[in-house]
């Protein structure tokens, strides 16, 4: 039976808050900055910051401040740097807009052959945002803060090395996307963040789910199996494991027109794949994550 962890979101939301501040107070730093897309991961990880800071300000002399960067281009909706900046406000936090589209152009004259394919041209994206982000938090003396959940991160490894990947810290890393619409909902994020569909915005039309052929939670349930020792062959044929699995296939069939996936075997063997190789990705760059309190039942 693959047991599946709850959490204690005010216990949580305290533990990360407590490891950001011993965090940006380690490194001297003025605060933190984080890239908000308007999805459920940024969103969060810019909550709890804020939450932190403004526990940590009210008896301070030298106040702790969180900035915001929206880093749209061409393959974002207008809506996404909308629902960012809603956040933003929500928040109360100073932010600022940066369209990157000149800047993607600019690597025409050294990169060609990345504009060629969708997913270098993505990766290539990606790495222009944690450029802008970094050098953001270089000149006001911050850190830049991860938006990576557990299941992206440690569970399949979807993420941009030197990218997304390149941050100081990674606040939410210790929580798997089910947990993270949990605390989401705890912090009083709305329900169109926390319920909102996943997406990198690094290709036209691209979703994680598209992407993978299945989505965070049935991850979140392999992963665990994995974790805990089980057998490839016991996770097959878990209950939940095949619900899951099975429902998948019919909707990515019934959304795309044709199966990304024919069985659950061969979804739990690309789990399996992209688990191994995210371990392998871990060696190259591995941020600290916030340690936050599982109970597994």
């Amino acid at each position: 039976m693959i047991r599946l962890p709850q959490i204690d979101c005010q216990q949580v939301a305290d533990q990360i808050g407590r490891f950001v501040i011993e965090r940006v107070l380690k490194a001297k730093a003025t605060g933190c900055v984080v890239g908000l897309s308007g999805g459920v991961d940024s969103s969060t990880t810019a909550a709890v910051i804020r939450r932190a800071f403004d526990r940590y300000n009210r008896d301070s002399r030298a106040p702790l401040e969180l900035v915001g960067y929206i880093l749209p281009s061409s393959l974002n909706s207008s809506q996404d740097a909308a629902d960012a900046r809603d956040l933003a406000r929500r928040l109360e936090i100073r932010h600022q807009v940066c369209d990157l589209e000149a800047v993607i152009t600019a690597f025409r004259t050294t990169n060609p052959e990345a504009f060629e394919d969708h997913y270098h041209r993505g990766n290539l994206i990606s790495r222009i945002r944690a450029n802008v982000l970094n050098t953001k938090a270089a000149t006001e003396n911050k850190i830049v803060a991860g938006t990576g959940n557990k299941d992206e991160d440690f569970g399949i490894g979807y993420y941009t090395l030197f990218g997304d990947g390149a941050v100081h810290i990674s606040p939410i890393a210790g929580l798997s996307k089910r947990l993270v619409r949990e605390l989401a909902a705890f912090l009083g994020l709305p329900d169109a963040i926390v319920k909102r569909t996943p997406t990198a915005g690094l290709e036209p039309g691209q979703t994680d789910f598209k992407d993978l052929g299945y989505d965070y939670d049935l991850v979140e349930l392999v992963t665990e199996g994995l974790d805990q020792g089980l057998a490839p062959g016991r996770i097959e044929n878990d209950p939940r494991v095949i619900e899951l699995a099975e429902k998948q296939i019919d909707f990515y069939t019934s959304s795309f027109g044709k199966p990304k996936w024919k069985s659950v075997a061969q979804i739990v063997n690309d789990i399996r794949r992209r688990h191994s190789f995210a371990r392998l990705k871990m060696e190259v760059i591995h941020p600290p994550a916030a340690p936050v309190t599982l109970k597994y039942e």
